[in-house]
């Protein structure tokens, strides 16, 4: 193949993986392999002297799309050039003084504020036109809404979702919508047009430099501008002052936090100190020259693979894992990568034996970054490893997915089961996995309802491994208990697609805590609910209208008792008022404590301060955060938990 045919070969595969990156929030390619093939375009280029239309390397982000606003941004936003080589930032630096700061891996967001007020803000998009998402940013968990500099104020940084954030909201989400990683996540939720969604995933900004400030006399140096962005409310990305004589041992202190970060970074950038000079320095058609971007040169290591690993869960996915011989990577031993869906194993052309390149996504998450080898052997489970019933093959929002088609398996009844027996569903202590696992083996559980008549199996019980007369009559007083359950646990417990625990509060509230109204629902009914949609409502319709379901539904409904609300005036004393809880808090346990007694009385916990909230519990009522400063704003009052407490509860 000649030179200009692998040209049009790699900006095909790169703009294909940007578009299904930056409009579909999926990721084709790793970072290691887009990287690969971009610095191959480029080396290409310069060599043929032949730059084509379509060349990534002359493009910036993502086309917008329909639905959202399209916003013309004043100054175009580029991207920047990189390197992986801290030689080449200490020539890049000279004798000047720059700033080194994280590269945050989510979204790149424009905030403009007008009269102290936040009045825009604005995604990147393809660097000349982005998509306003205002209604999303106001409710940014760190963003302050009102500042006090009254003239116009435009400014740049990352929207991102924290890694114990994304696992969060991961779990809870059904198998074909979940995100692979947190820059995906981050991006679906910026981008929706609902803002409740957004305040519910707890989205962080943190700016990266200033871009103007009419009126204000401010200093020339980068890093005083930034501190005077923070004294304004604003968080203001880490970073350090230094120079071509320290420059390498900063980078190797901002490495050494990676493994304790919460958040993803793809690399750090580097910036000069002076404003004025950097921007004396103008620009290339891609590229400002007043900052580059240093990206880790990832650690790669050699290895085989040895076997892929099927894992079937609760809803039938089937998961592969790549299981490779031990190598050593950032300092620690690993053997297993996962490989996401059956497209991803397609598209490696994986086959048992092959050879491996793996590294770790932003240092910490183990990828497969090359198949050296591409036999494309791998064959497809055609059963489940776990039940031997057959498979098939499904589209996901990220690409083909494999699924157990036997509503019987194993591998399914024993995460179904742990999921019903968990704290936030029926909570029956002593029912680990590894025990629900042990009665499915031994046949005494099929269905949840099974855990409920365990005594013929009594000595059967005694007499495992780890179990003993004791234990077996705690496991039975714990069962009992569990028979007195809140209905909205119980609803959670059964499983439904899309029905978290806040989804099953609400449906019990609007079928009024009667279980024979939600079972008879329609989906306009339940479409009609706040906060549930078409999808929603056709699963919560289907799972009943299954006379499987149905069947068990009315067994368990024989010995258990669903407790409702009190309906006493007191114990409604909250109803009708919304409330927002914030920051930590020590006369309950947790906020999900004072959440859940609020809810108790009626009362509803909103993730963000409107209009309608009664008020903002928070013990730290100084606070400069954006729901404090939001609060004040709409003159909500803002109560310690001692004030709510005094006030509302006794």
């Amino acid at each position: 193949m000649d030179k200009l045919e692998r040209m049009k070969e790699l900006v095909a595969t790169l703009t294909a993986a940007s578009k299904a990156y930056y409009q579909q929030n999926e990721s084709p390619l790793t970072d290691f392999a887009y990287d690969k093939l971009y610095d191959e375009l480029v080396q290409l280029e310069a060599e043929t002297g032949t730059i084509l239309s379509q060349s990534p390397t002359q493009q910036v982000g993502y086309q917008v799309l329909e639905g959202l606003t399209k916003v013309r941004h004043a100054k175009r936003m580029l991207s920047l050039d990189k390197t992986k080589e801290v030689s080449r930032l200490e020539e890049w630096l000279g004798d000047k003084t720059g700033i080194l700061s994280w590269k945050l891996d989510g979204l790149t967001i424009v905030l403009r504020y007008e009269n102290g007020t936040l009045a825009q803000a604005v995604t990147r998009g393809n660097g000349e036109v982005g998509e306003d998402i205002t209604h999303n940013a106001k409710v940014f968990s760190n963003l302050p809404l009102q500042i006090p500099f009254l003239g116009e104020l435009v400014l740049r940084g990352e929207g991102i979702i924290p890694f114990g954030e994304f696992e969060r909201i991961n779990e809870a989400l059904p198998d074909e919508e979940k995100y692979k990683n947190p820059r995906n996540l981050c991006s679906g939720t910026v981008r929706q047009l609902n803002s409740e969604i957004a305040a519910e995933r707890n989205v962080r900004f943190y700016t990266f430099t200033l871009v103007s400030a009419a009126g204000a006399d401010l200093p020339d140096e980068k890093d005083k501008q930034l501190a005077w962005l923070a004294s304004l409310g604003f968080p203001v990305v880490e970073h350090r002052l230094v120079t071509a004589q320290t420059v390498a041992e900063a980078v190797r202190d901002f490495e050494a936090k990676i493994p304790q970060n919460d958040f993803a970074s793809d690399g750090l950038v580097l910036t000069f100190q002076s404003a004025s000079y950097g921007a004396s320095l103008g620009e290339t058609s891609k590229f400002p020259k007043d900052s580059i971007a240093f990206k880790w040169k990832d650690e790669t290591a050699q290895t085989t693979l040895l076997e892929m690993d099927w894992s079937t869960s609760r809803t039938g996915l089937i998961n592969p894992v790549a299981v490779f011989s031990p190598v050593e990577l950032e300092g620690t031993t690993v053997n297993r990568a996962s490989v996401h869906n059956v497209s991803i194993c397609k598209e490696l052309q994986l086959g048992i034996g092959d050879q491996l390149l793996v590294y770790k996504a932003n240092m910490i998450i183990p990828q497969i970054a090359e198949n050296l080898t591409r036999s494309g052997t791998l064959s497809i489970p055609t059963h489940c490893p776990v039940c031997g019933g057959e498979t098939e093959i499904r589209a996901l929002k990220d690409g083909e997915a494999l699924y157990c088609t036997n509503p019987n398996c194993h591998a399914q009844r024993v995460k179904s089961l742990s999921h019903f027996a968990s704290r936030d569903a029926m909570n029956i202590e002593g029912l680990s996995e590894e025990t629900i696992k042990k009665f499915v083996e031994q046949g005494f559980v099929e269905t949840y309802v099974d855990l409920f008549h365990l005594e013929p199996h009594g000595e059967a019980i005694m007499a495992m491994e780890g179990f003993g007369e004791k234990s077996w009559t705690k496991l039975q007083g714990a069962i009992e208990k569990a028979k007195q359950v809140p209905m909205a646990n119980f609803l959670y417990a059964l499983g439904i697609n899309h029905v978290g625990l806040s989804n099953a509060k609400l449906l019990c509230q609007a079928a009024d805590f009667q279980m024979e109204t939600i079972q008879t629902m329609t989906e306009e009914a339940l479409q009609a609910i706040d906060g549930f949609g078409a999808v929603i409502a056709h699963s919560v319709h289907s799972y009943f209208a299954d006379e499987r379901n149905q069947a068990l539904l009315q067994e368990a409904l024989s010995f258990l008792h669903l407790q409702k609300p009190e309906t006493s005036a007191q114990s409604q004393k909250l109803s009708g008022m919304s409330f927002v809880v914030t920051g930590d808090v020590h006369l309950f346990q947790n906020r999900k404590e004072l959440q859940a007694k609020i809810e108790s009385l009626g009362g509803k916990v909103t993730g963000s301060v409107t209009g309608k909230t009664v008020c903002l519990i928070n013990n730290d009522i100084l606070s400069t955060s954006g729901k404090n400063k939001k609060a004040k704003e709409l003159g909500v009052p803002i109560l310690s938990e001692e004030d709510f407490v005094h006030q509302y509860l006794e």
